[in-house]
């Protein structure tokens, strides 16, 4: 039996992510919406796409949760964007509702998935597709830090004037304005950009990418990033699928790593075919550590909001 893979939201991110997952033959994808016509008709675009580009994915759209039955891997991008001015937090209680109602109908249909959770503020509704699946822990990801990395890589490789490709760096904490670009674990060719950048060159990118989404969000007017989203999700989705057990930023459920219990964040895993394999934990100096703890507080502020705890 083929791979089925479900992306909840037939959105921007959502199609371009099935866009992306039909390109690359991770399996077949369905896309899901309360928008009648919505998921079909670009569901179908997609799908013609496959004689042009060379991909046999199938693609479809449906507005019932039956016809994503058994998937093996759901996607859930469905809430409200944010619009300028509009902070994550805005969103807290109204995405909240959207992801409950989605991840019941999971549980129902596709109780061996794997979920990762898109929809923002992104920490909370990981933790609340958590509590409402029952899932164990490996099989509920947040999508967060492989975005906020790519990100930080970009505005590297522009001040450095090198390509994208030579600089490795990590991002973690909440996804928002506490995220932590850990500069001292970041480096270009191998040579740590603590040593090619002066300091307040360092800091204006972190401040940069902390604003990365809310940058995006002010310049589109009315909408919010997604072909860098997309292709986060579906990096994820290809590691797990093909096993390739790659050390990627996600938002998982700690339970004592990093001196943290009982809460998602974002943190450096190993993703395979069993989801979450492992949770790296690398050592902080006084300035990450600082910066981590604030991250924590204002993830478990949303967390304690929607009583999560």
């Amino acid at each position: 039996m083929r791979v089925k893979i479900t992306v909840v939201g037939a959105g921007n991110v959502g199609a371009t992510t099935a866009e992306y997952i039909a390109e690359k033959e991770l399996g077949d994808v369905g896309m899901i919406d309360i928008l009648e016509g919505i998921p079909q008709g670009k569901g179908l675009d997609i799908f013609q796409r496959g004689p042009i580009e060379g991909y046999d994915s199938k693609v479809f759209g449906t507005n019932d949760y039956k016809d994503t039955k058994d998937s093996d891997i759901v996607v859930i991008t469905a809430g409200l964007a944010r619009k300028p001015g509009m902070s994550r937090d805005d969103l807290l209680f109204k995405n909240a509702e959207i992801v409950k109602e989605v991840v019941e109908n999971v549980v129902k249909y596709s109780p061996d998935s794997i979920l990762i959770v898109v929809t923002n503020p992104l920490d909370a509704m990981a933790q609340l597709a958590y509590k409402i699946s029952k899932f164990p822990k490996n099989r509920v990801i947040g999508m967060a830090g492989i975005l906020d990395t790519a990100r930080f890589r970009t505005f590297l490789a522009m001040e450095l004037n090198v390509s994208v490709e030579n600089i490795h760096a990590t991002v973690l904490g909440g996804h928002g304005d506490t995220m932590v670009p850990l500069a001292r674990y970041s480096t270009v060719a191998g040579m740590p950009i603590t040593e090619l950048l002066p300091k307040d060159k360092i800091d204006k990118i972190i401040e940069r990418t902390a604003g990365g989404g809310g940058e995006i969000v002010a310049l589109l007017k009315t909408g919010s990033a997604f072909y860098a989203p997309a292709a986060a999700i579906t990096e994820m989705i290809e590691s797990i699928l093909k096993d390739k057990k790659k050390i990627l930023p996600c938002c998982v459920y700690l339970e004592g790593e990093y001196g943290i219990n009982g809460l998602y964040m974002g943190v450096p895993v190993k993703l395979g075919r069993d989801g979450v394999e492992e949770i790296i934990e690398i050592k902080f100096n006084q300035e990450e550590k600082e910066a981590f703890n604030k991250s924590v507080a204002a993830v478990r502020e949303l967390v304690e909001k929607l009583a999560l705890g």
